[in-house]
């Protein structure tokens, strides 16, 4: 692979987590799940990719996310929540989960206050302190003192109910994925043992019941067996995960950015090895193996399940349409149009933020949207180009 190495420190970094790992794994006897490695990469303790302090994000990082490309996405999305916070009332709150550099809460907050429709706080949950820092320092730099004092970081999901806003940009991609197999009709799960050398290697393993079931549902619902030796990712802990994060919601609307498929397109039988993918230095490839707590795992979002999951925690879907769709849907073309007096340089390098956002062939169509609502109105915020029929 065309892989730039890494430092000599980054690489003495990734050794520490793999030891971490590697006892995990002997503790176990002899096997994690893929899952369990896939949250140890991502999360252990001051080593895994979100937990350390390496750069992640933009340029100098692994990959660019859409509150990066300007201010198009933030204004789109600002706009269509602000429609909800008009229907709450003052004490409403906006609450995003894993808010990346900080800049969507920064470009929402802004954009916000230009529409008077503030809301009471600024709720982050960030598992990570490395990034909580870096939020924090952005916001305080970049915003009026009486915008940064709206915000306010959580350690745990709200326990109490509220009424508001909620976005997850690009997390539900990163949440650890259970990898599993069909073999002669029956599911295993993938795991992580050791070789002979003590380098990590894929076995399998009967499914539990839990893993099991996630894959006859998926079954049921396309109408069809998965074939022997088709592999792929399951996330039988989603329903549990958006309850945990939005269950006490009392009133107010979700919104979810990812990029993913509807069920049908996800498991289709030509995609037979999933769609975990590693992310390094703005380069894409397939060993998951390769310098863990270095480099982002990801796999694709089922939208289907994210709608059952949804539905199931008690919420209306208000709608599901690409990000293209949503963010016409919601006003970035005025966003652009505010630059025409803007000098060339920087009507240029807006016009370029806008077309990535938009354009088929970057991030229009392969990211999608999906809202569910409770006690308010969501939908016109997906009215352009809806595709719920596809669910």
């Amino acid at each position: 692979m065309d892989l730039p190495r890494p430092s000599p420190e980054a690489l003495a970094h990734s050794a520490r987590l793999t030891e971490l790992i590697q006892h995990a794994i002997t503790a176990e006897q002899g096997a994690i799940s893929f899952a369990r490695f896939m949250e140890l990469a991502m999360y252990a303790p001051g080593l895994g990719y979100y937990s350390a302090g390496a750069r992640k994000f933009g340029a100098e990082g692994d990959f660019v996310t859409a509150p990066e490309l300007g201010g198009g996405f933030a204004w789109a999305v600002a706009n269509a929540g602000a429609e909800v916070l008009a229907q709450l009332g003052g004490d409403a709150v906006w609450f995003e989960v894993g808010a990346g550099t900080g800049a969507l809460a920064e470009k929402t907050l802004l954009r916000l206050q230009r529409l008077e429709r503030l809301p009471r706080e600024y709720w982050i949950l960030e598992p990570s302190a490395d990034l909580r820092e870096r939020q924090r320092e952005r916001l305080s730099a970049n915003l009026p003192p009486a915008l940064s004092a709206r915000c306010r970081w959580l350690d745990a999901p709200p326990e109490s109910a509220w009424q508001g806003v909620l976005v997850a940009n690009e997390v539900i991609d990163a949440l650890p994925a259970t990898r599993f197999i069909k073999q002669d009709g029956e599911v295993f799960e993938e795991c992580v043992a050791l070789d002979g050398e003590g380098a990590f290697t894929r076995v399998m393993r009967p499914a539990d019941v839990l893993v099991g079931g996630a894959v006859r549902h998926l079954e049921r619902d396309l109408g069809r067996e998965l074939e022997d030796g088709y592999c792929s990712e399951v996330l039988p802990q989603l329903p549990y995960w958006l309850q945990a994060i939005a269950g006490t919601l009392a009133r107010g609307a979700l919104l979810f950015v990812d990029y993913g498929y509807v069920r049908s397109e996800y498991y289709r039988p030509e995609r037979d090895d999933g769609t975990l993918i590693c992310h390094y230095r703005h380069r894409a490839h397939g060993d998951a193996f390769l310098w863990p707590g270095l480099q982002d795992l990801t796999a694709s979002v089922d939208f289907t399940a994210l709608a059952e999951a949804g539905v199931s925690a008690g919420f209306g879907l208000a709608g599901y349409c690409t990000q293209a769709g949503f963010l016409l849907g919601n006003g970035i073309e005025a966003y652009l149009a505010g630059f025409e007096a803007a000098d060339e340089l920087t009507r240029y390098r807006e016009s370029q933020h806008v077309k990535k956002l938009l354009l088929p062939g970057e991030m229009g169509e392969r990211f999608q949207c999906m809202g569910f609502a409770k006690d308010v109105d969501f939908a016109a915020a997906f009215a352009h180009g809806d595709l719920s029929r596809r669910l």
